[in-house]
Order: C-alpha cells, then sequence, then structure tokens
C-alpha cells in the first residue's frame, strides 16, 4: 500500500468516527417531558425505546393530571410537552392521531349522533335522550378538566369551548370516566367524552359501554386515520423554538418505523408518506 493509500485510507475512518462520536454526542443527555392526559403509556415506552437506542440519553416522564405542560416548558422546567392543542409560542410535531369518542351505557338505546346533536347534548341544549331517538331519561353529562387537552379539542371540534355546563360531573382519568358511566344511575343516563383508544379497549374487553357514531361514522382507527370520524386530536409534541438536538432526535425517533410502532400500540400511527 503506498503512503498517499494509506493517509487516504486513515482520512476516511478518521471522518466515520467523528461523524458517528458527533452523532453520539448529539443524542447525549438528560431530557425531561410533560403531559396531563391519556398519552402516558405511550410516551413511557417511547422514552425507555429511545433510551435504548440512544444509551447516553436519558429521559424523565413528569406526568400529573392536574399539570400546565405548556407552562412547564415555556419556564424551562420541561424541554417538551405533550398536548392535543398547539400554542403559538412553541414549536409543535405531530407524531399520532388519537380520535374522541362520545361513551353511553350499552343499554342506551340511541343509535347514533350528528356532530350538531352532539354539541347541543353537551352545551346542554338537548337535555333528554328521547330527543335524539333513546330512552326517555334525563342526560347526565361528565366533563373533563379544563386543562387537559381532550377536553380543548372536543370543546373545539363541536364549536361549544366554554359552553359546558358548570353543573356537569368533572372526572380526571378516562378509566375513571367509564367506570362512572356504567355505574350511574340510572345506567343509561350518563354522556362523556374519552380518548377513542380507552374507549375502544372498554367495548372489546366487554364493559358495559358503548361509543356513539357520529355523523354515521363509526369510531375507529382507519376512520380516526383517513378523517372521516371527525371527532379527532392530534398528539403533539410541543417545545421551545430555538434548535436542541436531544428534543429533535426524540421526535424523530417517534415518527420512526420502531416509533410509530410503539405509537400505533394506543393510538393512530401518521399517515405512511
Amino acid at each position: 500500500m503506498t503512503v498517499g493509500r494509506f493517509v487516504t485510507g486513515l482520512l476516511v475512518g478518521l471522518a466515520v468516527y467523528v461523524s458517528h462520536a458527533d452523532t453520539l454526542a448529539q443524542t447525549a443527555g438528560n431530557l425531561v417531558i410533560v403531559g396531563n392526559g391519556p398519552e402516558q403509556t405511550t410516551i413511557e415506552a417511547l422514552a425507555r425505546a429511545f433510551e435504548k437506542a440512544n444509551p447516553r440519553a436519558y429521559v424523565d416522564i413528569l406526568w400529573d393530571e392536574d399539570s400546565n405542560p405548556f407552562q412547564s416548558v415555556k419556564t424551562g422546567q420541561a424541554q417538551i410537552a405533550v398536548t392535543g392543542a398547539e400554542d403559538p409560542a412553541l414549536s409543535a410535531t405531530q407524531i399520532g392521531w388519537d380520535g374522541i369518542g362520545i361513551v353511553v351505557h350499552l343499554s342506551n338505546f340511541t343509535k347514533e349522533v350528528t356532530k350538531q346533536q352532539a354539541a347541543d347534548i353537551f352545551s346542554g341544549k338537548v337535555k333528554e335522550w328521547s330527543d335524539l331517538g333513546g330512552p326517555e331519561t334525563k342526560i347526565l353529562l361528565i366533563d373533563r378538566p379544563r386543562n387537559q387537552n381532550v377536553r380543548e379539542a372536543f370543546e373545539t371540534q363541536l364549536g361549544i369551548a366554554g359552553r359546558i355546563s358548570d353543573s356537569a360531573k368533572v372526572i380526571g382519568l378516562d378509566e375513571a370516566v367509564v367506570k362512572t358511566v356504567v355505574g350511574t344511575l340510572p345506567p343509561l343516563s350518563a354522556a362523556s367524552y374519552i380518548s377513542l383508544s380507552t374507549g375502544l379497549s372498554a367495548v372489546s374487553g366487554g364493559v358495559a359501554v358503548r361509543l356513539l357514531p357520529v355523523d354515521k361514522v363509526e369510531p375507529e382507527v382507519p376512520t380516526v386515520k383517513d378523517g372521516r370520524y371527525s371527532l379527532r386530536r392530534p398528539l403533539l409534541l410541543l417545545s421551545k423554538k430555538e434548535p436542541n438536538t436531544l428534543v429533535e432526535a426524540f421526535a424523530q425517533f417517534a415518527l420512526s418505523p420502531p416509533g410509530q410502532t410503539i405509537i400505533g400500540e394506543i393510538y393512530v400511527p401518521m399517515p405512511n408518506k
């Protein structure tokens, strides 16, 4: 081997090593992710897979249904907020979709609702199920906390922001909502809205609840993915607008095939490009 070839090979090898080292450096450090919605299990699975793929990166998950994820990122307490709504002061990356299911007791024989009827139910304009072809029973509304992104998305989709009655019972966790709908007396009176993934899991598990079709479209993964089922919210990662290599690496991982597989276990992954 000539000296020239040896030097060239050495330089190429050194360039590859430097590039690999630079990549490792970019994905090293501590990342704090905050949220208050139903996505915790998915985000934790993403975080563990991301750490496995990037041994020098560490992810802390801070989840509290009473927290304000937007504010946590703005004040620097966290680098990523998991939400269903954008904030003009922050950068947003969508990593999937979640439908919002309207849940009632299995014995409620209301067949379906239109989007307008759903708005009328939750704004209090319609007070009896019989007005919608259901039982002659007063509708008992179960609302969600004001700080949770599922409520903001639901109100926005139906055009009823701030109009859900203050007399509605407020419950934080999806699972607690399902239990309340099942246990409310009379059992066919309650109505609420939850993450579609939770609702589908309850239905398939034999829990005595139903998810109402909206505008004759069944609430299912394919109809959420293609937009036919209109009650849906994006799964967003919000971060500060200035560049952050660790944040960018996590977002890219969430959108990669392994990340989308994890998201698809519960939610609707992004359409293939």
